[in-house]
């Protein structure tokens, strides 16, 4: 099988010591990332064949992104070049009592200002067998919007599988119904829904009970697959004990009936892009053809090892993945 993703890259600006706060902070490491862009190296990674649209610009920060997808064998043939800038983004690492922060720098972007039929999606789609896309690409612009629209109908006209991750981000929308309109439009078309119970009260205002995460998850995609007609739905389970720890695991619907995975908990690193690895995970698994429980259960560890990885990308292969969730979650040493 062959995947594709589409959405924005994005050069990431972290402080460089844990913990540390953006302000007054004169230093940053830099990571070239984004929601699809992690998908698609965490695919690569697990040995799928995985293509990555999006448009850069034509510059040496256009590049290095770029050479950062190739680094994991991603195929960029056909990302397109041009526009002003790079959307950016500074992530403050929580701690403790202190959560994360994100400010986002992606106004006038390249990506932002794609026009909807700059891109021939008959060829881009053409033998693949997956497609994921994801709410922040629709966020980002209008056009941006469109364009994922139009994808995601092309590709159901093609016959070729469509993963929508809800990635919900207050910050990108002006409100919640504009984004429900949105995403309503992408699951018409849509054959896998990923995220979680908070995306459903945030974009839906789902009531959903249940006495804990995993209750809420069941609930939630009951209601999900009720409405929206899904058949494969994937949604992550977190409990915070603190931004330093929680405690992880997941939920999965498929054909009518619901799986759900061991729980980890998990002393955080760094938590973004866990919900990319997660995703990745859920693809790679059902194009091994693997039963329903080992797919939630491979998902579930893969998002959970992210955790303790730094940088968006997980950049774990199946067989480690493989190691924790056969159990082998002691940490130590390999040699």
């Amino acid at each position: 099988m062959s995947f594709l993703t589409f959405g924005e890259i994005m050069l990431r600006l972290t402080p460089p010591v844990s913990g540390e706060k953006l302000y007054g902070s004169s230093v940053f490491a830099v990571n070239y990332a984004g929601s699809e862009s992690n998908v698609a190296s965490s695919l690569a990674i697990l040995g799928n064949s995985v293509q990555f649209i999006t448009k850069v610009p034509d510059n040496t920060i256009g590049d290095n992104a770029i050479r950062s997808l190739t680094n994991y064998g991603v195929d960029v043939a056909q990302i397109k070049k041009g526009g002003e800038r790079l959307g950016t983004y500074f992530v403050e690492l929580g701690s403790s009592i202190r959560p994360s922060r994100v400010i986002y720098d992606r106004k006038f972007s390249a990506f932002s200002q794609i026009d909807v039929n700059e891109f021939d999606w008959q060829e881009i789609l053409e033998g693949k067998s997956w497609l994921f896309v994801s709410g922040i690409t629709a966020a980002v612009s209008d056009s941006c919007a469109e364009a994922t629209i139009a994808l995601v109908a092309q590709a159901k006209k093609l016959n070729v599988n469509v993963a929508f991750d809800f990635n919900y981000r207050r910050t990108l929308w002006s409100d919640n119904l504009k984004a429900r309109q949105v995403f309503d439009r992408i699951l018409e078309h849509t054959d896998l829904l990923l995220g979680n119970v908070g995306g459903l009260i945030d974009v839906y205002d789902m009531k959903i009970n249940g006495s804990n995460e995993t209750e809420m998850a069941h609930h939630g995609i009951q209601l999900t697959a009720a409405q929206f007609g899904l058949k494969q739905i994937a949604f992550t389970i977190r409990e915070h004990n603190s931004a330093s720890s929680n405690r992880l695991g997941a939920v999965f619907f498929n054909e009518g009936k619901t799986y759900i995975s061991p729980n980890y908990t998990v002393d955080i690193t760094d938590r973004f892009g866990s919900g990319d690895a997660f995703a990745a995970s859920i693809l790679h698994a059902l194009n091994k053809g693997w039963d329903n429980q080992k797919i939630i259960n491979f998902a579930a560890a893969a998002f959970a090892l992210k955790h303790t990885i730094p940088g968006d990308q997980h950049t774990s292969p199946e067989h480690e993945i493989i190691s924790i969730m056969e159990g082998n979650t002691s940490g130590h040493v390999i040699r």
